[in-house]
């Protein structure tokens, strides 16, 4: 009788799934009006989307199925609940218009992720990424949405803020700007591993004391330095060009 073996692929794969089910519970909520549980969900799906990565190195058990599983998550957790999220809090009210709208971030991440795929070279290394990753497209419109239900009214008016902020995102996830991958750990010196602990504490402390706050403001300033840094090299590089032909 032979025995039955799970797979260590299962492993990742689960994290990936359950990524798929907080999108799905995410969407469920928004139809129904819970719009601050719904942006919850869509936070716990960054997080599954996060380790099952790293589960997958883990158990070295990366493989092409595991980056096509992950993106169709994506698209799901990503792409379809906070744009249906954002419809359903303010859209909804402009008809067909609203539904183009938030549709941008949908489609926009759907590019961007097959973007993403075909550019994979190799699975086992981690580049950095050209374009802004959908991910952190979606938790920036759901850590608004949950903060303003939570009382915390970061941008006013509220709807102002939600229109050129999505075109943006959009934009942003289809550009050729380049945003960091998090660092190995393994690759670091001690004093930059002790370093980068000090800084996520002082984070973690003021994220509880402002209420999250800050939590936004860490994302636009990730976003903005991204941009920053892709006009500042293209000035850079331009300068020296013309420099040498001087």
């Amino acid at each position: 009788m032979s025995k039955f073996i799970i797979p260590k692929s299962t492993i990742p794969n689960t994290a990936t799934s359950l990524n798929i089910f907080s999108g799905f519970l995410s969407i469920v909520l928004a139809s129904e009006g819970n719009f601050h549980l719904a942006a919850l969900f869509i936070f716990i799906a960054t997080f599954f989307d996060l380790i099952d990565g790293l589960l997958a190195r883990l158990t070295k058990t990366a493989s092409p199925f595991g980056v096509e599983l992950d993106s169709l998550a994506d698209v799901v957790s990503f792409g379809v609940a906070p744009a249906f999220l954002v419809y359903q809090v303010y859209f909804i009210k402009y008809d067909f218009l609203g539904i183009v709208i938030s549709s941008l971030v949908l489609i926009f991440g759907a590019l961007r992720l097959a973007r993403f795929n075909v550019q994979v070279e190799d699975i086992k290394i981690k580049q950095d990424f050209s374009g802004l990753p959908i991910p952190i497209a979606a938790i920036t419109l759901a850590s608004f949405i949950l903060f303003y239900y939570n009382g915390v009214n970061i941008v006013k008016p509220f709807g102002a803020f939600l229109l050129p902020t999505i075109i943006v995102l959009s934009l942003l996830m289809v550009s050729k700007i380049r945003y960091n991958t998090l660092p190995k750990m393994k690759y670091l010196s001690l004093l930059s591993k002790i370093s980068i602990y000090l800084i996520a504490i002082i984070l973690i402390v003021l994220i509880y004391f402002t209420n999250g706050e800050v939590f936004f403001y860490m994302i636009i300033f990730h976003i903005l330095f991204g941009i920053f840094r892709h006009i500042y090299f293209m000035l850079f590089s331009n300068s020296k060009f013309n420099m040498a032909n001087k």
